[in-house]
């Protein structure tokens, strides 16, 4: 399902994002940023989580996830701690769908910016999405091009972008994410050409966006 975009960029007015996991509308305000999800609700919804799913939590890592535990996830701003929780949960066939949603809301900071945890997370998105099991592959996929959306350079000169997306040296995140998915391209030119990868499951733009993240010199202007 590809995402997908509809606003109007004056302050004051409404825009709506329509993602692989629903609608998300805000308003923009003059010099306001809207729809942010903070570390607080992060958090808490981590906890809920792992309360819901306290098998998450104490399985043994699955080899797509391999160095996982190795990550500092705590000290990467507004990261939540039990993050590998979520990604262990996508394995779990009963917890998969709550863990896609709760990660969703923890590597997007908002409808238009990722968290500085996606770059980390990336390497075992690309790993997980490629097992052909996967009771959340669909959602795994969508997640994966809504980073490489996301984490495209923004053109300084384009004051709709810079307005809604922000100045580059403002988000670093977008250039860690975009190193990420230039250092697993390899894993991810795999999982594109995965015959176990369903038409129906990623869409022609879809294909050509994560195509761009790991190749954005072929379609530079």
């Amino acid at each position: 399902m590809t995402s997908a975009l509809a606003f109007d960029a004056r302050p004051g007015k409404s825009f709506i994002r329509w993602t692989p996991f629903g609608a998300m509308s805000c308003e923009l305000g003059q010099g306001q940023r809207m729809c942010v999800v903070d570390t607080a609700a992060k958090e808490a919804a981590v906890a809920r989580f792992l309360r819901e799913y306290p098998q998450t939590g104490q399985v043994d890592d699955h080899p797509a996830l391999l160095g996982c535990t190795d990550v500092a996830w705590s000290q990467i701003p507004g990261c939540p701690a039990g993050l590998p929780a979520l990604l262990r949960g996508l394995l779990d066939q009963v917890a998969g769908p709550e863990a896609l949603r709760v990660l969703d809301n923890v590597l997007l900071n908002s409808v238009f910016h990722v968290s500085p945890a996606m770059s980390a997370a990336l390497p075992f998105l690309i790993r997980l999405a490629a097992l052909p099991d996967m009771v959340v592959r669909s959602g795994l996929v969508d997640l994966l091009v809504v980073a490489a959306e996301l984490s495209q350079l923004v053109d300084a000169d384009n004051e709709r972008q810079v307005l809604l997306l922000g100045n580059e040296c403002d988000h670093p995140e977008r250039e860690w994410c975009r190193a990420a998915f230039a250092a697993h391209a390899s894993a991810l030119r795999a999982l594109l050409a995965d015959e176990t990868l369903p038409g129906g499951l990623i869409s022609g733009a879809d294909r050509e966006c994560l195509l761009k993240a790991i190749e954005p010199q072929r379609y530079s202007s």
